[in-house]
């Protein structure tokens, strides 16, 4: 066995997370994202975090929560950080579905209120975008629906995430085949440029879209986020406690223009959470209403 290879097995030994350092972490973690680990998920928070110990030349987790609280460089770490605790797997036109019901009732009756009044204008947030996926499908979608009058109205869809990487990636919108996976194909060759085994956005659903950092525990930040008449956090606020749920959910309704849709992920629910908004059931999904 070569010294080197023997080196990296012991350094792997060595780097064990203890009870005392996990509690400081996750309390860090917490703080400064609201994304709350539970304690069964300690060992999966060690094995996340190793490589980023091995990379900084640090000889345990007491010294990686140190270098987050005083290094010079401590912001970009964070921005490391989110990227290893939050699950990124995302794809075009997930829960189809849901996104049935966004495109036939949610969508055209937004559409309907606002040509009644005489006003072409729609504000979209997706709340935890990811690589981009999700704004671009409702980017697409919106394409779809308004086909040549689209460029009459005045659309911004705002695409917000925790993670840097994610949102540089989803500024870049070149996808592999595998997330357009679900995607209809007469929709791959209409709005996206193959180039080799890669698929770029096409411009006139990317400039639809714009996409900033964002931190939901920061009610601040939220509130800066422009009135919305649909908002989208799918497969987010599984990451909260509840307390940080109330908070978050609590920002979405004031965010919200009366009669505004919430869109939240297929398995998550505001059941104990928020009687601010009334449910209406459809057929594979169940959408949130802010009363007028």
């Amino acid at each position: 066995m070569s010294s080197l290879f023997s080196k990296t097995i012991t350094l792997h030994k060595e780097l064990k997370i203890s009870d005392a350092e996990f509690v400081q972490l996750r309390d860090y973690i917490y703080k400064i994202s609201g994304i709350y680990i539970a304690e069964n998920r300690k060992y999966l928070l060690e094995n996340r975090l190793i490589n980023r110990l091995k990379e900084l030349n640090l000889k345990n987790f007491a010294e990686y929560y140190n270098f987050l609280q005083y290094d010079p460089s401590k912001h970009q770490e964070q921005n490391r950080l989110f990227e290893v605790v939050t699950t990124n797997e995302t794809s075009f036109y997930r829960n189809p579905p849901q996104l049935q019901v966004f495109q036939n009732y949610v969508l055209q009756d937004v559409i309907d209120k606002q040509r009644k009044l005489g006003v072409r204008k729609l504000r979209i947030w997706s709340a935890g975008c990811s690589t981009g996926e999700e704004p671009y499908t409702l980017g697409i979608i919106l394409h779809e629906v308004l086909k040549a009058e689209i460029a009459t109205w005045d659309i911004k869809i705002t695409a917000n995430d925790l993670s840097e990487a994610v949102l540089a990636s989803a500024r870049r919108g070149v996808y592999n085949d595998y997330t357009l996976r679900t995607t209809p194909k007469e929709l791959v060759a209409k709005y996206f440029t193959q180039e080799e085994d890669k698929f770029k956005i096409k411009p006139e659903v990317k400039r639809l879209v714009s996409f900033g950092q964002i931190n939901l525990s920061d009610r601040a930040q939220l509130k800066r986020v422009d009135r919305s008449q649909i908002l989208f956090c799918r497969n987010v606020i599984i990451y909260f406690d509840d307390e940080m749920k109330r908070n978050v959910i609590g920002s979405f309704y004031d965010n919200l223009l009366p009669g505004g849709y919430l869109l939240i992920g297929h398995s998550e629910s505001l059941h104990n959470i928020s009687r601010a908004f009334r449910p209406k059931h459809y057929p594979g999904a169940i959408i949130y209403i802010k009363e007028a």
